[in-house]
């Protein structure tokens, strides 16, 4: 099942876990949220930017404050991201996992967060990875705002690609960022991936890395999402096809999420079924 849809009056909680957000995006974002009738707060750092290391939005200690204090706090639905950028792996180690696992609610982003996303997974927690409210992809970009908003609100459609490996799949959605992924998922698990500004011969050693490390052993089924500023199309699926497609696992790509327009928000941590034979995937009731 996914995350229990939102409803006008919940609260929601944005936290900038990675990198600095710019004021005016992330203004205008909350505005949006507000429109859809959530009741809107900015953690006390969100807009924060580290006194020495100004890739990051505050220090480590007060990202992690911002996300433990909104989970924990009964009173929030939801918790947010501002953006990706870098600095979600500092502060994994600074939450308990555990706890937030007792105390399941939404939450979203994506791109950097992927290593949140995983870490709530093991803790049980569904996620929606999708755009985050103080980007372009969120204040700029109608289509892949509505379509966040639709799933949050309990709306949740199939998603359709082009067939790269035939075959069926039902498992766990995981994944993410394919440079931020982590530990290997849990057996049968459907894997969604996708990434931005990786050429690809980096694309060929990160998925090489994760071969060798057997991050793939387990998995069912692969998702394949955008591969913005990643080269030319054709040689990023040479890569794709090459280091994946012997797996012996169906195969979907070109399925609109990700670093892209219109990028559909996608759950996390809901079983899944994939038919590469018809190019859809769709989360099971």
């Amino acid at each position: 099942m996914t995350p229990r849809p939102l409803r006008a009056g919940d609260r929601v909680v944005v936290v900038s876990p990675a990198g600095p957000v710019p004021a005016g995006l992330l203004h205008a974002g909350v505005a949006w949220l507000s429109t859809w009738g959530l009741d809107v707060r900015v953690a006390p750092h969100a807009l924060d930017v580290h006194p020495e290391l100004p890739h990051l939005a505050g220090t480590d200690a007060d990202r992690a404050a911002d996300l433990r204090a909104a989970w924990h706090d009964p009173a929030v639905a939801a918790v947010v991201c501002a953006r990706g950028g870098y600095g979600s792996r500092r502060i994994a180690d600074l939450l308990d996992w555990d706890a937030a696992g007792r105390a399941p609610k939404v939450f979203v982003g994506s791109s950097d967060t992927t290593v949140l996303h995983e870490r709530l997974g093991r803790a049980g927690v569904p996620t929606w990875f999708g755009p985050m409210v103080g980007t372009a992809a969120f204040v700029h970009d109608p289509t892949a705002r509505d379509r966040l908003r639709r799933a949050l609100f309990g709306e949740v459609p199939a998603f359709r690609g082009t067939p790269v490996v035939g075959g069926r799949a039902r498992g766990i959605a995981v994944g993410g960022t394919l440079s931020l992924l982590g530990a290997p998922p849990p057996d049968g698990a459907i894997a969604w991936l996708e990434d931005v500004g990786e050429e690809p011969y980096r694309l060929d050693r990160l998925l090489t890395d994760l071969l060798h490390g057997g991050w793939f052993d387990r998995v069912a089924g692969i998702v394949l999402g955008s591969w913005t500023g990643c080269g030319r199309a054709e040689v990023v699926d040479a890569v794709l096809r090459d280091r994946l497609g012997g797996l012996g696992v169906p195969v979907l790509g070109s399925v609109r999420f990700g670093h892209c327009a219109g990028a559909h928000t996608v759950p996390l941590g809901v079983t899944m079924e994939l038919d590469a034979d018809a190019g859809v995937v769709s989360v099971v009731a």
